[in-house]
């Protein structure tokens, strides 16, 4: 068996990444089981080697000033072969990469009581100064107890940055990299809070925030824009994700809010963190011809992520006054005023047509369009989803449009996708506020659930456009 210093005898192989390798060691010293990792830095001259080497020195003795009961520990660092090893506290587990990979997604309730313990642990890293910078599932270890614990505070990414330099080639995946980051900045505890809820996020939903590829270039444009995908699975943790994935970092919630905020999902679900949707209610077979009745909500998360970014500039300052006075205004008791004109088109409502799809000569025309002109256009939209998810991208506003990929990964959750009546619709200028009530049916599952959203449309260039579509 080898032994690394003269001290530390491998004993097994645990696992390895782009960065290193991990093995089980006896300390010959101590008698104890170690966790030593052995960095590989790929691709460096002699000199690059032992600047890494100097770097990932430097980050173990910040690491080792940490001490947390979710944090694993560093005690030592020795270089074998001329590159750095670095010998931490050893706990029987697994990461949870191998969890998700073994279980798929889990529930929210557990990923809570997980993503708590790695916000203590982060609150604490950054309470002294230490940015970890590679939270992901690889870095966080669940043992056999349940005991939950990040490992690897910033040495194999001290050590990949110097890679990153020489070759231009990116050390590990970076699907869990904050936008900041993926922009040039600096990295800082907003980094690591925003891949704490990229972690969790992916813990819930099975795959990361940004999607899976094999593109990397690719996937650090999407994370520079922001282009986080919806959660759908995610319950009682969607309003957490929302704060930790916010993409401006100085509104981001910090390591300790998120600690505080997870431990009240954990402890009381149901009435200290609301999910972001209200429950849906169970339908038969086909929806029900009773009208669902939706009431306008703050927007709290946008359903395609792509008019987060650069594109949103474009259309900020044609559509942003317009969309910021939909909610109705204000009176000094704080109640909010009726909205200026509304149209409901359900059967057997006054003022309605028969028929929702054909709009009546007489109805009012905001921007050379009618109310029931504008739901014609929502209920063609749906009724292409979710088969024809090139068919409803069009319908998108081209500054807001998503990727294909995001559509179809969206809605292939859903074996049918269909507008209920009862559709409420608020006219600005030219743009429209529709409250609208879909029926989705889940893949494989034949219960049908109606879930409220909030879609805006704008009037542009003589025809209507999506803009924003967002959970109620």
């Amino acid at each position: 068996m080898e032994t690394i210093a003269g001290r530390y005898t491998l004993i097994e192989q645990l696992g390895n990444g782009a960065m290193g390798v991990v093995w089980r060691a006896r300390d010959g010293v101590l008698h104890r089981d170690v966790a030593l990792k052995r960095l590989l830095l790929p691709g460096l001259s002699t000199a690059e080697v032992e600047q890494a080497c100097q770097r990932a020195m430097r980050e173990a003795r910040i690491a080792a000033r940490l001490h947390h009961p979710n944090a694993i520990g560093v005690f030592d660092v020795v270089i074998d072969q001329g590159k750095p090893c670095l010998v931490m506290e050893y706990l029987p587990s697994r990461s949870l990469a191998a969890v998700l990979a073994e279980r798929g997604p889990l529930p929210p309730a557990e990923v809570a009581r997980i993503g708590s313990r790695i916000a203590a642990a982060l609150a604490a890293a950054h309470q002294v100064g230490i940015v970890h910078r590679d939270i992901k599932p690889a870095n966080v270890l669940l043992g056999h107890d349940g005991t939950v614990k990040i490992t690897d505070f910033g040495i194999s990414r001290a050590a990949g940055d110097a890679v990153v330099t020489r070759t231009g080639v990116l050390a590990g995946t970076p699907a869990y990299l904050a936008p900041e980051l993926a922009r040039g900045a600096d990295p800082g505890p907003a980094c690591d809070v925003f891949s704490l809820g990229a972690t969790l996020y992916a813990l819930t939903e099975g795959t990361p925030p940004f999607g899976s590829t094999d593109n990397d270039l690719a996937l650090l444009h999407r994370i520079a824009a922001g282009r986080v995908i919806p959660p759908v699975r995610s319950g009682v943790l969607t309003d957490v994700l929302v704060r930790l994935l916010t993409d401006d970092p100085a509104h981001r919630a910090t390591a300790a809010q998120a600690h505080r905020e997870l431990e009240a999902v954990v402890t009381a679900p149901a009435t200290v963190i609301a999910p972001t949707s209200p429950p849906t209610r169970a339908l038969p077979s086909a929806p029900s011809a009773t009208p669902v009745t939706t009431t306008p909500v703050r927007r709290r998360w946008r359903l395609i992520a792509a008019v987060v970014g650069a594109a949103t500039l474009v259309v900020g300052a044609a559509l942003l006054l317009p969309i910021l006075d939909l909610t109705g205004e204000r009176n000094a008791a704080g109640e909010s005023t009726p909205p200026s004109t509304s149209s409901s088109t359900s059967p057997g409502t006054a003022g309605a047509p028969d028929d929702p799809t054909v709009p009546t000569s007489d109805a009012p025309r905001t921007a050379g369009f009618t109310t029931a002109e504008v739901e014609a256009f929502l209920r063609a939209h749906f009724d292409s989803l979710p088969h024809d998810t090139a068919t409803a991208r069009e319908n998108w506003a081209p500054e807001n449009r998503p990727e294909q990929w995001q559509e179809d990964q969206y809605w292939s959750n859903y074996s049918r996708v269909e507008l209920v009546d009862g559709t409420t619709i608020i006219a600005n200028g030219a743009t429209f506020t529709a409250e609208v009530a879909l029926a989705l049916t889940p893949q494989g599952d034949a219960e049908v659930t109606v879930q409220p959203y909030q879609v805006i449309v704008v009037a542009r260039d003589q025809r209507l456009w999506l803009i924003d579509m967002t959970p109620a």
